[in-house]
C-alpha cells in the first residue's frame, strides 16, 4: 500500500517537470571526523544498541548501530529556531528506546527560544514544544556537560522533569507538552547561571505508578546554598541532603538497586575554568540513601575534578568514573583520566596509566589529540565491557575496557559537530575548508576524510585562495600560506591583529588581512613579511575579496555608507565606485573566469551584480533576500557559471540555484536538509550541482545532483503570480517604570519574517517634546521632539526571523510615540 505522502511526492516530481524525470539531489556532511563538544552521550537501557549522543552546538544523533555511524537528528531545523541546535539534555523513555526528548535552546540565538522536542520514532520526526515563557535553555552555557537534566519517569512515561538552568524545576504531566514549575525546590538559578546539574529518579521508589524518590544536584558550593536535595514524595517536596564534600559541587550522579548514590564533584560547573571557578580540584563520593551515610571514594592519588560516573546494570559494584579538565599524559597526548572499580569505589584501576591507545578509525588527524572534558562516560548497558566516553573534539568507544591496553575507538562518523567558517573549490583540485578549533582540511572528496592543516593553530577564520588555487592563506591566531594548494603551510613572520578575513589577489601575489574588530585593512606583496595600510579601507570588520580575473583588482563593501570600495592598484588604495543600498552583508563572490563581475549579499534588499567592476549595479528582480552567495561550474550547455544563494525568491526559502544568472530560480534543498541556516556558502567549480554551506554547529554540508536517487527534489520557483506575503515586523515602545515626570523606556524590535535582518535604524516623534537622558545597547542621536536609535552592539546588530532584539532609554516625559524606519516594515 502507498501512502499518501509517497503520493503527493510522485505527484509533485511529475508536475515539476511535465511528467519527465525529476531531478533530484543528495545532501550530506562534508566529512571531517567529529571536532566538536559532545556534551553528553545516553545509551538506552531497555534496547541493545540503543545510543543517542547530545552535542553543545550541533543538535543531537543516533547511533545506527549496524553501520557504527551516527545519524543527525535535527537537520529540518531551520534558521528560525537554529538556537534549537544546542541540545542542554537528552532523555529517554525506560521503557520504548524509540521515545526520547530533548530539551534544547542557545541564548543568543532566536530571542533565546527554547523548546522541549518530542520524539516516539527514535528521532526522525519531532514535536516541538515551546517553553520559553516557562523556562530558558542554554546548551553551550557552562556545566553543559553535567546530567542529565531532563528524565523521564521509570514508572510513567508521560511524567518528565526538566531541571533548568535559570528557572528551577519543572515537572510535566502530559509528555512534555505543558509544564509547571515545583516551588517545593527552592532553587531558580546560581551564582554561576548553570543552576540544576541533573535529576535522577530511583527506579525502585516507584509506586502509585510514579517514582516517589527524586535526587536533584545544584551547580553550587555549599557556602551559597544547600547543592544536593531529595524528594520522597515524587517532588511535593524536597529536603536538602546533609553532608558530601565541601568546597565543591555535584556534576553527576548515578544510583545502585541497593539505593546507594555515587556522585561526581568538582570546584566548578566545567568543563573549563571560569572566572571564580578554577575547575582543578574534584572528589567521588558514594551516598547511602537508606541509612543517610557518606564515603569519600575517590581514587588514591587523583585531586582534579571528576566529570562521568556510570553503573554496570549486571554488577552494582562494578563502576566506571572520568575526570573533567585535567590535563595528564594520555598516550601521545595530555587529557582527562578514567577509572574503574569492581568493589563500589574501595580500589581503582587507573585505564590510562595501566596502557591507553586511540584507534583513530581512519580519521589521521586524531593522532597526537586526546580524550579531554570527558564529563560523562557510559556503560554499555547490555555489555560491560564496552564504554562510551564523550570528549572536547567528538566521542570515543572501547569494546574492552578490561584489556591491559584499552583501545579507544574515535566514533565520530557520521558525527559531524563542528562550527565551519568558510570553504574553496579549487579548480582541478581539492576542496579546501576552515574550521573551529582544529584548523581545517584538504580532501579530494567530500565524502572522505581529508588532511588538516598543519602547522596547526586551533580556530581558522578566514581563507582565500588564488585564481587557480595554488597559493592560499587562513588566518586565526597568525596567518598561514601555502604555495602548493594546501599540501604544505608556512607561518607569516607578521600579523596586525588576529581571526580577521582575508583576500588573496588573482595571481597569488598580494594578500589583504581585516584583522577582527578593526577598521584598518592592511596589505602584503611578501606573503606577511611585512605590512602597509590599505589606504582609503576604514571600514569596521571588513571583507574584501580579490577580482576573478585582474591581480590589481580588490572589492570592499561599505555597508554602513552604502558604497562599493575597489581598488585597481593591488589594494594600495580603496576609492569608492558604485552606490548600494546600505545595511546588506559585506560577503560577495566572484564570477570565476570574469573579469568586474561581483555578486553582493544585500540582506533583506535582495541580491546586487555588477558586471563592470562595481560601476553599476543591477538588482535581481525577485529575489526578496540573501543572506550567503557563490558560484561554480557551468551548468551543461551554458557558459556562465552556476549561482547559488541560501535567500528567498518570491517568498521561497532554501538553497537556491540559478543557471541563468539569476532569471530563474530553483530550490534545491528541502525543510528536510536546512541545518539551521548558513552564514557561508561555496560552489564546486569542478562539478555542476554541488555546493557546500556552514551550519551553526553542524559543521560542513554539501548538496550534489543525484538523478533520479537523491532524497530531494529540485523544486522550480514559479515567478509568475505574486509571492506569499510575509508579515510586517513589530516595532514596540513599551514603559518598564514610570515616575511623575519620566520613565524608563525599552524599545523592541520584532523580526516577523524569513530573512535576518542585518543591521537597523528606528526613529520616533514625541509628542510632548520629552527628551532622552540615557540610554543603552544602542546608540541614539536626536533632539527634541524626534530621535533616531541605531544597532551598535555585536549582540542586537543582527535579528534572526522570529527573533526580538531590544535597548532602553531613561526619558523626561510621558508621551508614547510611534517607531518608525524600514525594520519595522
Amino acid at each position: 500500500m502507498i501512502s499518501s505522502q509517497v503520493c503527493a511526492l510522485l505527484s509533485a516530481a511529475l508536475l515539476l517537470t511535465g511528467f519527465a524525470q525529476a531531478e533530484t539531489y543528495r545532501w550530506d556532511s562534508v566529512a571531517t571526523g567529529g571536532g566538536g563538544f559532545v556534551s553528553g552521550i545516553i545509551p538506552s537501557k531497555s534496547e541493545r544498541g540503543v545510543v543517542y549522543a547530545r552535542t553543545d552546538v550541533g543538535g543531537a544523533y543516533r547511533w545506527n548501530a549496524h553501520d557504527e555511524r551516527w545519524v543527525s537528528m535535527m537537520d529540518w531545523v531551520p534558521e528560525a529556531q537554529v538556537g534549537l541546535m544546542g541540545v542542554a539534555s537528552l532523555a529517554i523513555d525506560p521503557k520504548d528506546a524509540g521515545r526520547i526528548y530533548l530539551m534544547a535552546g542557545t541564548s543568543y540565538f532566536n530571542g533565546g527560544k527554547s523548546a522541549i522536542l518530542r520524539s516516539s520514532d527514535y528521532g526522525r520526526t519531532f514535536d516541538v514544544i515551546d517553553v520559553t515563557a516557562r523556562f530558558k535553555v542554554h546548551g553551550n552555557a557552562i556545566g553543559r556537560q553535567n546530567g542529565e537534566r531532563l528524565q523521564v519517569d521509570p514508572g510513567d512515561g508521560r511524567v518528565l522533569y526538566a531541571g533548568s538552568q535559570y528557572d528551577g524545576l519543572f515537572r510535566s504531566g502530559d509528555a512534555g507538552t505543558t509544564w509547571e514549575r515545583l516551588a517545593s525546590l527552592p532553587v531558580t538559578t546560581t551564582p554561576n547561571g548553570a543552576g540544576i546539574s541533573f535529576v535522577l529518579l530511583d527506579p525502585a521508589s516507584v509506586e502509585g505508578g510514579s517514582a516517589r524518590r527524586i535526587f536533584v544536584g545544584v551547580s553550587r558550593q555549599e557556602s551559597a546554598g544547600p547543592n544536593l536535595y531529595v524528594s520522597h514524595d515524587a517532588g511535593a517536596s524536597f529536603e536538602p541532603v546533609e553532608g558530601g564534600p565541601a568546597g565543591l559541587m555535584p556534576q553527576g550522579a548515578v544510583m545502585s538497586p541497593e539505593g546507594r548514590l555515587y556522585l561526581t564533584y568538582a570546584n566548578g560547573a566545567g568543563p573549563h575554568p571560569t572566572e571564580g571557578e578554577p575547575m582543578d580540584r574534584g572528589q567521588v563520593w558514594e551516598y547511602d540513601a537508606v541509612g543517610g551515610n557518606w564515603a569519600d571514594i575517590t581514587p588514591a592519588g587523583a585531586s582534579g575534578p571528576f566529570g562521568g560516573i556510570s553503573i554496570d546494570p549486571a554488577d552494582p559494584r562494578h563502576l566506571v568514573a572520568s575526570t573533567v579538565n585535567t590535563w595528564r599524559q594520555q598516550g601521545s597526548g595530555w587529557g582527562d583520566r578514567i577509572y574503574t572499580t569492581r568493589n563500589a569505589g574501595r580500589d581503582w584501576v587507573d585505564v590510562v596509566e595501566r596502557g591507553f591507545a586511540i584507534d583513530p578509525k581512519g580519521i589521521d588527524w586524531i593522532t597526537g589529540s586526546s580524550i579531554h572534558w570527558a564529563g560523562d562516560i557510559e556503560f554499555d548497558p547490555f555489555d560491560s565491557k564496552t564504554a562510551w566516553v564523550i570528549s572536547g573534539n567528538g566521542v570515543f568507544r572501547t569494546t574492552d575496557i578490561d584489556a591491559p591496553t584499552t583501545r579507544w575507538g574515535f566514533d565520530v562518523r557520521g558525527l559531524e559537530e563542528t562550527v565551519a567558517f568558510a570553504m574553496l573549490s579549487v579548480p582541478g583540485g581539492p576542496l579546501v575548508s576552515v574550521i573551529g578549533d582544529y584548523d581545517g582540511f584538504v580532501q579530494d572528496d567530500p565524502a572522505q576524510y581529508g588532511v588538516r592543516h598543519s602547522p596547526a593553530m586551533g580556530t581558522t577564520t578566514s581563507l582565500a585562495g588564488s585564481t587557480d588555487g595554488r597559493v592560499l592563506a587562513r588566518a586565526g591566531s597568525g596567518i598561514y600560506y601555502s604555495t602548493d594548494t594546501g599540501a604544505s603551510w608556512a607561518k607569516a613572520a607578521a600579523i596586525n591583529g588576529s581571526h580577521g578575513k582575508l583576500a588573496v589577489s588573482a595571481d597569488g601575489q598580494l594578500l589583504l588581512h581585516s584583522p577582527e574588530r578593526a577598521s584598518t585593512t592592511y596589505r602584503s606583496t611578501d606573503f606577511g613579511t611585512s605590512w602597509s595600510v590599505a589606504a582609503g579601507l576604514a571600514v569596521a570588520d571588513a571583507h574584501p575579496i580579490a577580482d576573478a580575473v585582474d591581480p590589481r583588482r580588490f572589492y570592499a563593501y561599505d555597508n554602513v555608507n552604502g558604497r562599493m570600495l575597489v581598488s585597481d592598484d593591488g589594494g594600495a588604495t580603496f576609492t569608492a565606485r558604485g552606490q548600494l543600498p546600505a545595511q546588506g552583508l559585506k560577503t560577495m563572490a566572484a564570477a570565476p573566469g570574469r573579469a568586474g563581475d561581483v555578486w553582493v549579499c544585500l540582506a533583506g534588499r535582495g541580491l546586487a551584480h555588477t558586471s563592470d567592476a562595481g560601476a553599476t549595479f543591477e538588482t535581481i528582480a525577485g529575489v526578496d533576500s540573501c543572506t550567503a552567495v557563490a558560484l561554480g561550474k557551468a551548468a551543461p550547455g551554458t557558459a556562465y557559471p552556476a549561482l547559488y544563494m541560501w535567500g528567498t525568491v518570491h517568498g521561497v526559502r532554501g538553497m537556491l540555484r540559478s543557471i541563468d544568472k539569476g532569471a530563474s530560480w530553483s530550490r534545491i534543498n528541502d525543510d528536510a536538509h536546512q541545518y539551521g541556516g548558513t552564514q557561508s556558502i561555496a560552489g564546486d567549480l569542478n562539478t555542476y550541482g554541488t555546493v557546500y554551506m556552514t551550519s551553526a554547529g553542524r559543521g560542513i554540508v554539501y548538496g550534489a545532483t543525484a538523478g533520479d536517487a537523491g532524497d530531494v527534489i529540485v523544486a522550480p520557483i514559479d515567478t509568475s503570480g505574486p509571492g506569499p506575503a510575509e508579515p510586517p515586523n513589530r516595532c514596540e515602545y513599551v514603559i518598564t517604570t514610570a515616575w511623575e515626570g519620566g520613565h524608563i523606556a525599552d524599545l523592541r524590535i520584532t523580526n516577523n519574517r524569513s530573512a535576518t535582518i542585518h543591521g537597523w535604524t528606528v526613529s520616533w516623534t514625541y509628542g510632548d517634546n520629552s527628551t532622552v537622558d540615557s540610554w543603552w545597547n544602542a546608540a541614539v542621536t536626536g533632539a527634541p521632539p524626534t530621535w533616531t536609535a541605531t544597532a551598535d552592539q555585536p549582540w542586537n546588530t543582527n535579528i534572526g526571523p522570529g527573533a526580538t532584539v531590544s535597548f532602553g532609554m531613561v526619558v523626561t516625559g510621558s508621551s508614547i510615540p510611534v517607531i518608525s524606519g524600514d525594520v519595522c516594515k
